[in-house]
């Protein structure tokens, strides 16, 4: 076991810790070179590290152009919190319209006819699903999944091709409708936070170029770490649209989704999480007026059991932790099966293409009908309960309605079929029905024993099929099955009034999620907010801390390892623990750099592009004593901005003197942006005349001068923390320096505003 780890972690080690190959000529000895691009999965790495080269400087403008800066980074957070939350409210709204109008018709036809009403339930939702997976296979690839585990590759620094493109958004939203509206086994919750994110990433380039639907106005951020911070913000809003938890939204994009903070972003995500909360109620607020067809005050997620169970005895504590050990297990075991099917569906399914994956949605739509319509005609309906006056729930519900207590397949008026309840019901209103006060005995320990197996067969095998899939809901189903069990047999065991079956619902959902997805302080809140009970808190923490416990005790998180299977080359939270034995030159052993000088020939700027895929080239120097200086790093995409533009070419190979003039400003920063869609500009897309091949290029004005540099002895781990939490792409690895020049501390780093900047000193202790 030990040895397979370390092998293990030796193999991600190398897959993190890519290398540049072997050169011949311009070999810069002693300075190694890591970068997270990986070979083997043809994935770049995106650059979140400021290029403070001349024409980034040429652009800090003072303090005006700050605020103008700052000012616009909140109206774009402004404008990502409204739209995320206007996709989310059409999507909750066409669902719920499509999902009322199937159940309306499909009861008022079992009223005739059983037979005729389970085909017309199965054809709407075959209808509905292969509209979903038609649009994915034919329209939008990337939409399929939920997304977390790309948009999370992206934040941690992973260029995945087609993830935030206006088609992935299309795809997203309508894909969502169909696969949800459909009745499969899954939510429109993590498609929400691809679909923010999309959103957050089109306005900040100012839309789509190629469909040309852009606005020069918008285009403000185009670099990848202005990006980022909008993505962010895109991935809060989606969270929080989708459960109604704005502060859940913010602790989400925080502990799942980014590798890298700071406090000014946290304001702007919670800004925008404010933002989508009241879109998202203003919505409500006019649909409960009745604009909204079947949409109503329960569209949206949030279950309130205000008024479930009030308080809770030492006694209950080990049922609880129960229902957090099942959670972790069967969370764990989740995650297992889903790496199976997806690897089977990889390697044998999908291969055969798109076709095969209509047909395999297809069939999966057909057998969830057959099971959701046809299991409760095999269950005894049930007697009603005695009604309280002052309740609000009605048993059973009037024939075309569903929700409590629901009339299925019954003989006698005052019966309900409580396996219809949640089986032929929408997820969100099933889940309300589990989690319901007062309501003790409605479901049969059978009953949600059934549903239990079959529900979690269902969303094994949804999971990985080519349509907009989220986890969130049908996890909370089959938590809140579990959880409802355990309530039953505690409530029976202790003989108690006071306990609700609805809390152990509700504890059951957490300990799921916390054992699948492995989150902790986010979901707690997010669970806290939607179900809009605080004194449970302390309950929902304890289940969480042990579901994840035991679930760490077998795999990852499920968006782990999902985005490992993708190959998702994901720098985690904290490194292996070999690289504590490991240094970094170690890391870049037998490898010599290719590097390019300082005034280069054109000729073999196309020569060294055409040859490798190498996306950073140090340039390097000579002093006028001979030695080698290595003077900065020269990305690839700005190579080929210089290639393209021909503006720099000059005849002479003597370095210019970037200051002097108008040589550093014939460039905009902006012109170095490489567009979202990952393609930006190839080197077979520029043609150079015989003229052009002959003539030289002077890098010193676009190089990035200040790269992040290591000694060649420092830890693995070290280096590890260094580059994820910096959100790097590069840093070199150097001899240990002959020389220094001074220590910097922290008093050298509290510089007052108002200290003149010319007259300021640096109060460093010179060696």
């Amino acid at each position: 076991m030990l040895s397979n780890r370390f092998q293990n972690g030796m193999e991600t080690a190398r897959l993190v810790w890519s290398r540049l190959p072997r050169s011949e000529e311009g070999d810069l000895d002693g300075v190694g070179l890591l970068s997270t691009t990986s070979n083997r999965n043809c994935v770049e790495s995106l650059d979140y590290e400021v290029i403070e080269n001349y024409a980034y400087r040429e652009e800090q403008r003072g303090k005006l152009f700050v605020g103008y800066n700052v000012g616009m980074k909140w109206f774009f957070a402004l404008l990502i919190g409204i739209g995320t939350g206007f996709a989310a409210v059409f999507i909750n709204i066409s669902v719920e319209n499509f999902a009322g109008w199937k159940f309306s018709l499909t009861f008022k036809i079992i009223q005739k006819s059983y037979l005729a009403g389970c085909l017309i339930y199965i054809l709407i939702n075959l209808a509905l699903v292969f509209s979903s997976v038609y649009i994915i296979t034919q329209f939008a690839p990337a939409a399929a999944g939920s997304g977390i585990p790309e948009i999370k590759g992206y934040l941690n620094g992973i260029d995945i091709p087609g993830i935030l493109l206006l088609r992935t958004l299309i795809g997203k939203i309508f894909g969502s409708i169909g696969s949800v509206g459909g009745g499969l086994a899954l939510g429109k919750e993590g498609p929400l936070v691809h679909t923010g994110a999309c959103i957050a990433s089109l306005l900040g380039q100012g839309g789509s170029t190629k469909y040309h639907i852009s606005s020069r106005w918008l285009q403000g951020f185009k670099s990848d770490r202005d990006r980022r911070d909008l993505v962010t913000c895109g991935c809060a809003a989606g969270v929080a649209a989708a459960f109604r938890a704005p502060v859940g939204g913010v602790l989400f994009a925080l502990e799942e989704v980014t590798s890298w903070w700071r406090s000014q972003l946290m304001w702007r995500v919670f800004f925008t999480s404010a933002i989508v909360a009241v879109v998202v109620r203003a919505a409500m607020g006019w649909c409960k007026s009745g604009n909204c067809g079947h949409f109503g005050s329960g569209g949206f997620i949030i279950w309130d059991i205000s008024g479930g169970q009030e308080d809770y005895s030492f006694e209950e504590l080990l049922p609880m932790a129960v229902i957090g050990v099942i959670g972790g297990l069967l969370g764990a075991l989740f995650n297992q099966l889903t790496i199976y099917v997806t690897r089977w569906r990889r390697n044998y399914l999908h291969k055969k293409g798109n076709r095969v994956k209509i047909y395999e949605a297809c069939l999966i739509s057909v057998i969830t009908s057959v099971i959701s319509f046809g299991l409760p005609l095999l269950r005894k309906c049930s007697p009603c309960p005695d009604s309280d006056p002052a309740s609000e729930i009605e048993c059973p519900r009037a024939p075309g309605m569903y929700g409590n207590y629901v009339n299925f397949y019954c003989s006698k008026e005052k019966e309900y079929n409580d396996l219809a309840t949640i089986f032929f019901n929408t997820q969100d209103d099933a889940i309300r029905n589990l989690f319901s006060a007062k309501t003790i005995h409605e479901f049969s320990a059978q009953s949600l024993l059934a549903f239990l197996v079959m529900f979690y067969t269902l969303a094994v095998i949804t999971f990985g099929t080519a349509v907009p899939a989220g986890q969130f809901v049908p996890g909370i189903m089959i938590g809140s099955t579990y959880g409802r069990l355990v309530g039953i047999f505690t409530v029976n065991h202790y003989k108690k009034l006071n306990i609700e079956e609805g809390t152990y619902a509700l504890l059951g959902a957490a300990s799921f999620l916390g054992g699948s997805m492995r989150m902790t302080v986010s979901l707690c809140v997010i669970m806290v907010e939607i179900t809009n009970n605080l004194k449970l808190l302390p309950l929902i923490m304890l289940v969480l801390l042990i579901s994840k416990a035991v679930g760490d005790a077998f795999n990852e998180g499920l968006y782990e390892e999902q985005a490992r299977l993708r190959g998702i080359p994901l720098l985690e939270s904290r490194p292996k623990y070999e690289m504590r034995k490991m240094t970094a030159k170690e890391a870049c052993r037998n490898q010599k750099v290719l590097s390019l000088p300082r005034v280069v020939k054109v000729a073999d700027v196309v020569s060294i592009l055409q040859s490798n895929k190498h996306n950073g080239f140090p340039v390097i120097d000579h002093t006028r004593n001979g030695e080698t200086l290595v003077i900065g790093l020269m990305l690839r995409s700005h190579l080929l901005v210089l290639l393209q533009s021909k503006i720099d070419f000059q005849h002479s190979p003597l370095p210019c003197d970037p200051r002097g003039g108008s040589q550093g400003i014939r460039h905009n920063f902006s012109e170095f942006a490489k567009p979202v869609s990952s393609k930006g500009i190839s080197i077979n897309d520029i043609h150079l005349s015989s003229d052009d091949l002959e003539m030289y290029i002077d890098l010193a004005p676009f190089l990035n001068p200040s790269p992040y540099v290591v000694p060649e002895d420092m830890s693995l781990t070290k280096v590890y923390n260094i580059f994820r939490q910096l959100g790097l792409r590069h840093i070199f690895v150097v001899p240990r320096a002959s020389r220094m020049i001074g220590v910097i501390t922290r008093k050298d780093l509290l510089i007052e505003e108002e200290t003149d900047s010319t007259t300021m000193e640096l109060q460093s202790t010179s060696v």
